[in-house]
C-alpha cells in the first residue's frame, strides 16, 4: 500500500491571491492535521490565527514573510491552538495583537480542543463590524459566538476565515461554560445570510460551497437535538448513555468531548422549556 503523503507542516502554500497557509505540526483527534494560520497580504501582512506556542511554527511564519512586514496579528479565539504564538510573533516583529476579547474560564471537564490562552492580551479588540486594512488588503470582523464566546471569523472581499466557527473536516465542540448552543446556531444562520464564496477554516480543507456546508451543519445540529429527545423518551437521561448510542461511529477518544456538545445541547433545550434535571438526570417535560 501507498505511503501517505505528510501533510505539508511549516510551509507556506498559496490559496488564494493575496493567501497563503502554514499548517502547525500539532495534529491530534482534535485538531485534524493541525492549525491552519493565515497570512493575508505580502509587503504589508496580516496574520490570522498565529497557532500554538511552538518555536518551529513561529520561525515558519517568520520564514514566509521574509522581506514584507507584519503589521498586525489577528486572533479568532483564546484557544492555546490559535493564540499562544501571538506573543513570540509580536515580539519578533514589533506587530499588535488584534481581534478577539481576551477570555480566562474555569472549565475542568473534557475538552475536544486546547484549553484557554489565560495569557493572551491584545493591544486592540475586535467588535462586529470593526475593520481593519493595510496595503493591498482590508479584513473585517463578524462576530460569531457559540463555540466560545469571544469568537470572531474575518471577512477578506468573498473569502471568510472562519477559525473554529465552520471547519472544514468535522463539526464544532460546543463546551459549556463558555459554549453556548443557542448562540452557535445563531452565528450560523448568521453566515447562512451572507454571500461568501470561500471558507478558509482552522483545521481542515478550505469549504468551497459555504451555505450549503453552513445548512447541512444546521441540520446536524437538529438531527443531535431530535436525538436527545427520542433519549429522554426512552427514559435515558444521563449523558455518557446518551453519547455511547448516538455515537457510536465516532472515534471513542472523542466521546468525552461528545458529551460537552451533548451537554450544550441539553442546556439549550432546559432554557427552551423543554426539559428539566434533576442532579445528573435529564428528563422531558410534560
Amino acid at each position: 500500500m501507498a505511503r501517505m503523503a505528510e501533510p505539508p507542516y511549516e510551509r507556506a502554500e498559496e490559496v488564494a491571491p493575496g493567501v497563503r497557509r502554514i499548517l502547525a505540526g500539532n495534529p491530534s483527534p482534535f485538531t485534524f492535521e493541525g492549525t491552519e494560520t493565515y497570512l493575508v497580504g505580502t509587503a504589508e501582512i496580516a496574520v490570522i490565527d498565529p497557532g500554538p506556542d511552538d518555536p518551529r511554527h513561529v520561525d515558519a511564519i517568520l520564514a514566509a514573510v521574509g522581506g514584507g512586514r507584519v503589521s498586525a496579528i489577528l486572533c479568532t479565539h483564546t484557544h492555546r491552538d490559535h493564540s499562544p504564538a501571538s506573543r513570540a510573533l509580536a515580539e519578533a516583529t514589533g506587530a499588535p495583537i488584534i481581534g478577539c476579547a481576551p477570555l480566562a474560564i474555569s472549565d475542568d471537564g473534557p475538552r475536544a480542543d486546547a484549553a484557554f490562552d489565560f495569557d493572551y492580551a491584545p493591544d486592540r479588540v475586535l467588535k462586529d463590524g470593526d475593520t481593519l486594512e493595510g496595503e493591498g488588503w482590508r479584513l473585517a470582523a463578524v462576530a460569531t459566538p457559540g463555540h466560545t464566546s469571544n469568537h470572531l471569523c474575518f471577512a477578506f472581499g468573498d473569502i471568510l476565515f472562519t477559525g473554529d466557527h465552520v471547519m472544514g473536516w468535522s463539526t464544532t465542540v460546543i463546551a459549556p461554560p463558555d459554549g453556548d448552543m443557542a448562540d452557535y446556531m445563531a452565528s450560523l444562520d448568521r453566515l447562512l445570510a451572507r454571500d461568501d464564496r470561500l471558507y478558509f477554516p482552522a483545521h481542515g480543507p478550505a469549504v468551497e460551497k459555504p451555505r450549503a456546508h453552513v445548512r447541512a451543519l444546521i441540520t446536524h445540529r437538529r438531527m443531535r437535538e431530535k436525538q436527545i429527545l427520542e433519549r429522554l423518551g426512552q427514559g435515558i437521561g444521563r449523558i455518557p448513555a446518551m453519547v455511547e448510542t448516538m455515537y457510536r461511529a465516532v472515534d471513542p477518544r472523542l466521546h468525552p468531548a461528545a458529551g460537552r456538545s451533548v451537554l450544550a445541547h441539553l442546556i439549550d433545550l432546559e432554557r427552551r422549556g423543554l426539559i428539566g434535571r434533576e442532579g445528573e438526570e435529564w428528563t422531558l417535560r410534560a
